[in-house]
């Protein structure tokens, strides 16, 4: 097994010198700060998506003072459609206290970045390794799945004793005078080599010792044994409208998508049915009198979230009567794109027309 271990991280070494060619702006960079933002940025988001953010964020804020000074509603602007909004929170929690605590410096350790809030192990070994190179491995979804293959391993990757026995053989393979080369080529080599589909086993550097590969059994590692329960929730959006403004309301709860906005919101457990009925029913903490002039309901839009499902139905509705629901703020319909959506709120208003104007 040691000849293996020794193959393995050669091996790796050598394909990052000589066949790695994967570009990412973030790639070589030095500074804590921007390796910090681009590890933010990708968690649970596509390198492909990530890019154009991480760019965005370094334009805007280009250190971390200026970040901590930031307003929050132009930070969640510019986060808005990646997703997983508590770490946008994280991002601006922890910007302060390195802008206040630490004079805008980055900890120069593994135990002084882990401190941090929303930096984890694997955050902190990648701050570490690319910024300081110092010696501490980094365990994301490309390396789980490359050492699973490589070294038979049919330990589920998504339990306690799982992470520990890949997180010991992951810092037993790291090169020691090579941390940070190491981290990002091993990545780089699960995101375009030992992919989760349709893997490039054929022309893969580790095949002649690779377990999986003289196994067959490639496509079934690494294992895994959570198997989350998706729950669905209705979510029955009223753009209200009066004199050319719609109404929208900032949420504040610490469940999903806290600190953006959206429309009036009513939520239910399984479908309801539309109608005239039904609307003024539920449009009652809006306004007890207020009448419905018109209405239009969408067709049902779906987002996925990591445990659960929202299914989305936005019913454009022309009021008349007071509105005075708490939090309510008339925005004129113009003027939406200044505000932080979640996903599905700003694909409907990408594709949305107001009612006409009349009885």
């Amino acid at each position: 097994m040691n000849i293996i271990k020794k193959a393995f991280t050669r091996s790796l070494l050598q394909w990052n010198r000589k066949q790695n060619d994967r570009k990412m702006p973030w790639k070589a960079e030095k500074d804590p700060y921007k390796i910090w933002l681009s590890e933010i940025i990708l968690q649970q988001t596509r390198v492909e998506q990530g890019v154009n953010y991480y760019e965005s964020f370094i334009k805007h804020f280009p250190t971390v003072q200026q970040l901590a000074s930031a307003k929050t509603e132009k930070v969640f602007k510019l986060w808005e459609g990646l997703g997983y909004y508590q770490r946008c929170k994280n991002l601006l929690n922890t910007a302060s206290v390195i802008a206040k605590e630490h004079n805008g410096i980055f900890p120069n350790t593994y135990e002084g970045l882990l401190a941090l809030k929303g930096i984890g192990p694997y955050t902190a070994a990648a701050i570490a390794s690319f910024a300081y190179n110092a010696p501490h491995a980094v365990l994301d979804g490309n390396v789980f799945r490359v050492l699973a293959r490589v070294f038979g391993m049919h330990t589920p990757a998504d339990t306690g004793s799982g992470k520990k026995i890949y997180a010991a053989l992951a810092q037993e393979l790291l090169s020691p005078k090579k941390p940070g080369a190491y981290n990002q080529a091993i990545m780089d080599f699960g995101a375009t080599i030992c992919k989760p589909r349709n893997p490039g086993c054929t022309t893969c550097v580790m095949r002649s010792f690779c377990t999986a590969y003289a196994e067959n059994k490639v496509h079934l590692l690494p294992e895994k044994e959570k198997k989350m329960a998706v729950k669905k929730r209705w979510f029955y959006y009223f753009i209200a409208e009066q004199n050319g403004a719609v109404y929208l309301f900032k949420r504040t709860n610490s469940g999903i998508w806290e600190n953006l906005y959206e429309f009036f919101l009513a939520e239910t457990d399984k479908p309801v049915t539309l109608s005239p009925k039904t609307i003024k029913k539920m449009l009652e903490p809006l306004g007890k009198n207020l009448v419905v002039r018109k209405w239009a309901a969408s067709p049902v839009y779906t987002q996925r979230l990591t445990h659960r499902q929202i299914e989305a139905v936005f019913t454009e509705v022309q009021v008349t009567g007071k509105i005075n629901a708490k939090g309510a703020v008339a925005v004129p319909r113009e003027q939406l794109n200044r505000y932080a959506f979640p996903r599905v709120i700003r694909e409907y208003i990408s594709t949305s027309k107001p009612l006409p104007n009349g009885p």
